[in-house]
């Protein structure tokens, strides 16, 4: 079995970057796992613990996917939080334009679903995980933070491949090792 997940991986700018380090500075006190730098990376399906003999499918299924995406440029906008703002879980920033990403996210779980996985239960909502909250000792503190850095925005990035990658679950955090990797179809062609 391992541990699966489709993603985009992306290396937002130094500007950016420097603005997630002071938010995650600020919030030092708070039990928040955040995601390294070289980890960042836009998740489009989370599979989960998956035998291995299912890998061929997957990647066939991505695949064909991948070779009918044009590849396409987006930048990530504004600070947010999934939960509640009383009982917060994930810190995220969200995707400008989103309608591609949208389209893609809907594509890979139209294909995965065909392989067996079923779909998500929530609404798909493109966005980019910077941190998961485990506990907050100052709630008050911690969302007068969220909002002084909502304004966060990236340079335009470049989303020109989807990975599979397996995720091993580590102490000092995970470790994700790119299985495929499925380049999209380049918009010249």
């Amino acid at each position: 079995m391992k541990r699966l997940f489709v993603a985009i991986k992306t290396t937002p700018d130094p500007d950016f970057l420097k603005q997630y380090k002071e938010l995650r500075a600020s919030l030092i006190n708070e039990k928040i796992k955040w995601v390294e730098d070289l980890n960042i990376h836009i998740t489009l399906k989370f599979l989960g613990e998956t035998e291995e003999k299912k890998i061929p499918d997957i990647e066939k299924a991505l695949s064909e996917v991948a070779a009918v995406t044009e590849s396409f440029s987006f930048s990530l906008k504004s600070l947010g939080i999934f939960g509640s703002r009383y009982d917060p879980r994930v810190i995220w920033t969200g995707i400008e334009p989103y309608n591609k990403l949208a389209g893609l996210m809907e594509n890979v779980h139209a294909a995965l679903e065909k392989v067996g996985f079923e779909r998500d239960r929530q609404n798909l909502v493109p966005h980019l995980t910077l941190g998961r909250i485990k506990f907050l000792r100052d709630k008050i503190t911690f969302l007068k933070k969220v909002d002084l850095y909502k304004s966060m925005k990236s340079q335009p990035l470049q989303a020109k491949s989807m990975i599979l990658f397996e995720s091993i679950l580590k102490r000092e955090g995970p470790q994700y090792i790119a299985l495929k990797i499925l380049p999209l179809k380049n918009p010249m062609e």
